[in-house]
C-alpha cells in the first residue's frame, strides 16, 4: 500500500522539503539551495537529486510514494503549466511534468500562496474546513482562496492574487505589480512602514517610533503600548484589511479567514483591529466569519504541497 506523499516549497533562496504519510504526518523535512543561475535550469534537477538521496537515507521505496506536489512562486494555469516565476528565472515552464520524469513518480504544481492555503486548511488554522481564505502579509501580501477543498487558481493562474485589489483610486506611488493602491502597499510589511513615516511626517507629535528605525515590528510594539502614531497607523491598516477581506467575503464566502506572514507575528492585536472593521463592512451572512492566525507558518507550503499531491493522486 502507498504510504508517502513529498511536498515542496520553491522558494528563492531555498527549497523546503518534507516527506508525508498520506494521513498528513509529517515524518522529515529538509532544505536544498534554490539555484537561480543559467535561468534555474539547476533547480528542479537539484530537488529531485535531494528527494532520492533523502528516501534512499530513510529506506523509502519510490513505490510507497503516491505522489510529489511543489508550490512555486509564480501564476500556475489550469493545465498545470507555470507562465512565469520571475525570482527563479523561469518562463513558461511544465514544472510538474519536468519533475515527474526526474523523480519517476507523479508530481503536480500549484502557487505558492495557494498551496500554503492548502496547507492551513489541512493541518492549521482552517483544519476541519474546506471553504478557507489565507492572507500572507510578508515584505508583500499574497493570498489564496479553497473553494470546496480545492483551490481557485483562475483562468491564467491569478487567483488569490489578494495583495493587488485596488483599495486607494488616488493613490499616485506604483506598486511593484505596476499599478497604484494595492493592498500590499497598505498592509504588507513595507506598506506598514510607508504609513509609519507618513504619520510621523504629518506632525512632531511625540512617539516611540520617533527613537529608532521604523519596522512593521516597532508599529506593533508602539501600538500595544499606547502610542498614539503607532495607533493611527494600525487603524489605517486594518481599515484597507478589514474593507478587502469584507470584499472577499461577497465574493467567496469563507468558513474562515486565515492571516500569517511575518506580520502576522503582531497576534491577536492584529486579529482584533481588523476584525472590528470587517464586521462592520462585511454582509450581513458573513459578518461573524471568523479571522484567525496561521499556525503552521514556514511548513504550511511544504504540507499544502503534500495535500495538492494527496488529492492528485485520488482523482
Amino acid at each position: 500500500m502507498v504510504k508517502y506523499l513529498i511536498g515542496i516549497d520553491v522558494g528563492g533562496t531555498s527549497v523546503k522539503c518534507g516527506l508525508f504519510t498520506t494521513e498528513g504526518e509529517l515524518k522529515h523535512k529538509w532544505a536544498v539551495t534554490t539555484r537561480t543561475s543559467d535561468g534555474g535550469t539547476m533547480i528542479l534537477p537539484d530537488i529531485a537529486e535531494s528527494v532520492k538521496a533523502k528516501l534512499w537515507e530513510l529506506g523509502v521505496a519510490k513505490d510507497d510514494v503516491a505522489g510529489a506536489g511543489l508550490g512555486v512562486p509564480g501564476p500556475v494555469g489550469p493545465d498545470g503549466i507555470v507562465s512565469v516565476a520571475v525570482n527563479l528565472g523561469w518562463g513558461r515552464k511544465d514544472v510538474a511534468g519536468e519533475f515527474s520524469e526526474l523523480i519517476g513518480v507523479p508530481a503536480v504544481v500549484g502557487n505558492d500562496a495557494n498551496v500554503a492555503a492548502l496547507g492551513e486548511m489541512w493541518a492549521g488554522g482552517g483544519k476541519g474546513a474546506r471553504n478557507v481564505v489565507m492572507v500572507t502579509l510578508g515584505t508583500g501580501v499574497g493570498g489564496g482562496i479553497i473553494t470546496d477543498g480545492k483551490i481557485v487558481s483562475g483562468a491564467h493562474g491569478a487567483g488569490g492574487e489578494i495583495g493587488h485589489f485596488n483599495v486607494n483610486p488616488d493613490e499616485t506611488i506604483c506598486c511593484n505589480c505596476g499599478n497604484a493602491g494595492c493592498l500590499e502597499q497598505y498592509t504588507s510589511a513595507t506598506g506598514i512602514v510607508r504609513l509609519a513615516n507618513e504619520e510621523l511626517a504629518a506632525s512632531d507629535e511625540a512617539s516611540v517610533l520617533r527613537n529608532d528605525e521604523v519596522t512593521s515590528k516597532n508599529v506593533w510594539d508602539a501600538y500595544k503600548a499606547g502610542d498614539a502614531v503607532a495607533a493611527r497607523v494600525v487603524d489605517k491598516f486594518a481599515t484597507y484589511l478589514g474593507r478587502a477581506l469584507a470584499v472577499i467575503a461577497s465574493t467567496t464566502d469563507p468558513e474562515v479567514f486565515i492571516i500569517g506572514g511575518g506580520v502576522s507575528n503582531a497576534g491577536q492585536p492584529l486579529i482584533d483591529a481588523v476584525s472590528a472593521v470587517y464586521r462592520k463592512m462585511a454582509f450581513s451572512a458573513c459578518k461573524d466569519t471568523p479571522i484567525v492566525l496561521a499556525e503552521i507558518g514556514n511548513d504550511a507550503g511544504i504540507y499544502g504541497a503534500a495535500k495538492l499531491a494527496l488529492d492528485a493522486a485520488a482523482e
